[in-house]
């Protein structure tokens, strides 16, 4: 793993998301709110917990202090979400610009709610982590639009590549 090739990783997450904000838009703000009995419910939940974990990780990476989790309630609307997400993703872009192959190497040491001893990590592993978590969401956020009536997306890494060099 180097630098470069997580650059690219992370350009596909970003946009990814970016293409599911597209497919929400077509929500309304009641539907993006609309409790639903699976995982973590809306949503709306969905994309502030995605938000709020990938602050939270790019803290830990950055050596900053943690946020606090973000709070469903804090954000009743799609825009609301929206302009949450737009700021964690600005930060992580910004970060990912002067990242090295050398700080990917670096391991940081961190404290779980699941265990009770602190927990050892490399950059690179936790990279990987944030962006295999978003696919996870992601996943379970489309079915949710499809039934509600919104478009949906193809996520598979290399359809997002074939898009790239047909452009």
């Amino acid at each position: 793993m180097n630098a470069d090739a997580l650059r690219a990783l992370y350009a596909y997450h970003f946009a990814l998301h970016q293409r599911l904000w597209d497919c929400i838009d077509h929500l309304t703000d009641e539907q993006f709110v609309a409790p639903v009995e699976y995982s973590i419910g809306s949503v709306r939940n969905h994309m502030v917990h995605l938000a709020s974990v990938e602050q939270r990780w790019l803290a830990r990476v950055a050596e900053t202090p943690l946020p606090d989790r973000l709070r469903y309630e804090d954000f009743p609307t799609r825009a609301a979400a929206r302009a949450k997400w737009d700021e964690v993703e600005a930060h992580f872009k910004s970060f990912l610009i002067g990242l090295t192959d050398d700080d990917l190497e670096r391991t940081v040491t961190y404290s779980i709610s699941r265990r009770a001893e602190p927990v050892t990590s490399a950059v690179w592993e936790i990279l990987i982590h944030v962006i295999n978590h978003g696919t996870d969401h992601r996943a379970q956020v489309l079915p949710i639009l499809h039934r509600a009536g919104a478009p949906t997306l193809e996520q598979d890494f290399m359809v997002y590549l074939w898009e790239q060099t047909s452009s």
